[in-house]
């Protein structure tokens, strides 16, 4: 795998949050390809992967994008 590629599992998410940090991660200017591979529902995690342009940073690029979502949720009032 190169530097600009990074496979993870995500435990215990939904297809909700999965598909938001898709969007946001598809949407950045950045990332040339993300996608999450749901598995088997009752035997696999889903498996996320990210690749992005050039040298930038994968991991810093996940970071700020959950920090991102996060910010939006805690921001939110009812």
């Amino acid at each position: 795998m190169e530097k600009n590629e990074l496979r993870l599992r995500i435990i215990g998410e939904s297809h909700t949050a999965l598909q938001m940090l898709r969007e946001r991660l598809n949407g950045h200017k950045n990332v040339d390809y993300a996608n999450y591979f749901p598995g088997h529902p009752e035997l696999d995690d889903p498996e996320f992967y990210i690749r992005t342009t050039g040298k930038n940073s994968v991991e810093k690029l996940l970071k700020d994008i959950v920090d991102g979502i996060s910010k939006d949720f805690s921001a939110t009032s009812l």
